[in-house]
């Protein structure tokens, strides 16, 4: 149970799941590729619905695709994908679920050209977290140039599910960008936890 006395960021309060979210992951810096495609695909998931449904979801999406082994993701066929369609544990819209399939494979091309998908992806913040100094929700945009560019890059590279608004949202989760408002207990933190980024 998250301390409901500290100072957060004004889009978690009011529920629970947001809230430990926002205590615990959102917006620490990740440099592992299982990480990485894990929040890929649960960001992708969202579009169209609340965050807090996909954290709901969040262990069937871990059960229905391999504790997101990118690997096992990349050759579910098509029968396991209709199977899935059925599995109350995740979104069941086929295409989030044929995209989750094709993601895992385009990932893995982005793998063995750049070494790994941290290594790609982190470039495109020269290694380093953004800090954009937030005071309220009302200074988060929905998308940034940045996002846009890297929307743009994976979409040439077979990625669905992956529009700026997405991406941003993205960046966000996985720490390139800082959006924590600056009275927030967790901004100090993760500004902390804010060095280059070893991949």
């Amino acid at each position: 149970m998250s301390d409901p006395s500290l100072k957060r960021c004004a889009w978690c309060e009011g529920d629970e799941w947001n809230r430990e979210y926002h205590d615990s992951e959102w917006g620490v810096p990740i440099f592992d590729d299982r990480t990485l495609f894990e929040f890929l695909i649960l960001e992708g998931a969202q579009a169209g619905l609340s965050w807090t449904t996909i954290l709901k979801k969040r262990s069937g999406y871990l059960e229905a695709f391999y504790d997101f082994d990118v690997e096992r993701v990349a050759q579910i066929s098509d029968a396991r994908q209709e199977e899935l369609r059925h599995f109350d544990g995740i979104v069941r819209n086929r295409l989030k679920i044929s995209s989750t399939v094709g993601n895992a494979r385009a990932f893995i091309d982005i793998q063995k050209s750049h070494g790994s998908f941290c290594a790609y992806l982190w470039a495109f913040v020269d290694g380093s977290p953004i800090d954009n100094s937030v005071q309220s929700l009302s200074d988060i945009p929905a998308e940034t140039p940045l996002s846009k560019d890297i929307s743009q890059d994976l979409k040439r590279r077979g990625f669905r599910f992956v529009g700026p608004t997405i991406v941003y949202a993205y960046m966000q989760a996985v720490g390139m960008v800082n959006d924590h408002e600056m009275d927030c207990f967790r901004h100090p933190v993760i500004t902390a936890k804010n060095a280059r980024i070893p991949c």
